[in-house]
């Protein structure tokens, strides 16, 4: 019998890391689980309450950036795999307020490692021992290869950084000083960059719950500029069994790209999820009862919401994840197909 491991999950009452403790504790009921996680405004306690009873979860409320506590949970919990999921990650609120972004986001990254040197490397060292197992893995973006034109080839691990907006620049700069204690240190490190995630838990100021949730409140569905943005996009199931494969077959201080192999142009996925919405209301007359305010989901016309708005300021034209590295290293491939994972994620949130 596999060995049971303890998890310090950073920001895993948020969307993807809730999804991630939710594959975690089904695939490997034995390990145990400790949440970190401070409830800004996109967490919520509640994303984990399908785990919350299970006896080897625990949910603590705090900051990375108390460095303090990582520490003592590393310590009090045994803690040999640390998953580091918590970030500020809206671009509009990084240009408009980008301190929380630089706070969380590299200082908070930064004591997180600090913690891990000190209880994993330092402490034992200073004792005449080996550093004790473990595994640091940093959870990132593909916004900080910057922007791909039109027949550009797909980001690779390879790619230079070239961020172009405050929330890139800083999960830029958490990367390198992830990268700089492994190879100045020798932390055991990964990192993933993953493309844009979508699925169940998905807290509405992203596009695809944005545009579901406006849609049952009668709102406008805002599309930046021309909605000619191409995004890949990602099943969040798929992005937590893509880490799963990271931590169990990847190697120390390697990064990882996790794609979904799936380009889509912003005004496509808004036209689709208005259509899926349309018809869902058209089986279920319980939908229409339920959603009194959704009178253009009712009336089959969910599209007549689109509204073109001015353009995000410094916005990335396409973002594309060539993931060929993971799959031949790790046996990395998404299992949900778009079409699957679009109408499991609209059926949720209705």
């Amino acid at each position: 019998m596999e060995k049971a491991n303890a998890l310090l999950v950073t920001g895993g009452a948020g969307f993807i890391g809730c999804n991630f403790v939710h594959y975690w504790m089904r695939e490997y009921p034995n390990d145990k689980v400790v949440v970190l996680d401070a409830l800004t405004y996109a967490g919520n306690v509640e994303n984990l309450a399908p785990v919350k009873d299970n006896a080897n979860f625990t949910f603590v409320h705090g900051n990375i950036c108390d460095t303090a506590l990582v520490e003592s949970l590393l310590k009090d919990h045994g803690i040999d795999t640390l998953v580091h999921f918590a970030a500020e990650s809206h671009v509009d609120r990084s240009i408009t307020g980008p301190d929380a972004f630089i706070e969380t986001n590299i200082i908070g990254t930064y004591s997180l490692l600090k913690a891990a040197k000190k209880v994993w490397i330092d402490e034992p060292k200073a004792k005449g021992e080996a550093p004790l197992p473990h595994r640091f893995h940093h959870v990132s973006t593909d916004e900080v290869y910057g922007t791909l034109g039109p027949n550009d080839p797909a980001f690779r691990e390879d790619t230079p950084y070239a961020p172009n907006s405050p929330y890139s620049a800083s999960k830029a700069a958490s990367d390198h000083l992830v990268r700089a204690y492994h190879h100045t240190y020798g932390l055991e490190v990964t990192t993933s960059n993953c493309s844009n995630n979508y699925g169940p838990y998905h807290f509405p100021e992203k596009l695809i719950p944005l545009i579901i949730t406006n849609i049952l409140q009668d709102k406008p569905l805002p599309i930046y500029g021309d909605g000619q943005q191409i995004r890949d996009w990602l099943y969040v199931e798929d992005h937590a069994r893509g880490i799963d494969l990271v931590l169990k077959k990847g190697r120390i201080g390697e990064n990882y790209n996790i794609g979904g192999h799936n380009e889509w142009a912003n005004i496509d996925i808004v036209k689709l999820v208005c259509k899926l919405v349309n018809e869902a209301f058209a089986k279920d007359p319980a939908l229409i009862e339920q959603y009194q305010l959704a009178t253009k989901a009712n009336a089959q016309n969910s599209e007549s919401l689109i509204t073109y708005v001015e353009d995000r300021a410094g916005h990335d034209r396409r973002y594309a994840i060539d993931a060929t590295k993971t799959n031949n290293e790790l046996g990395y491939k998404p299992i949900e197909s778009f079409e699957s994972g679009i109408k499991k994620t609209v059926f949720w949130f209705l």
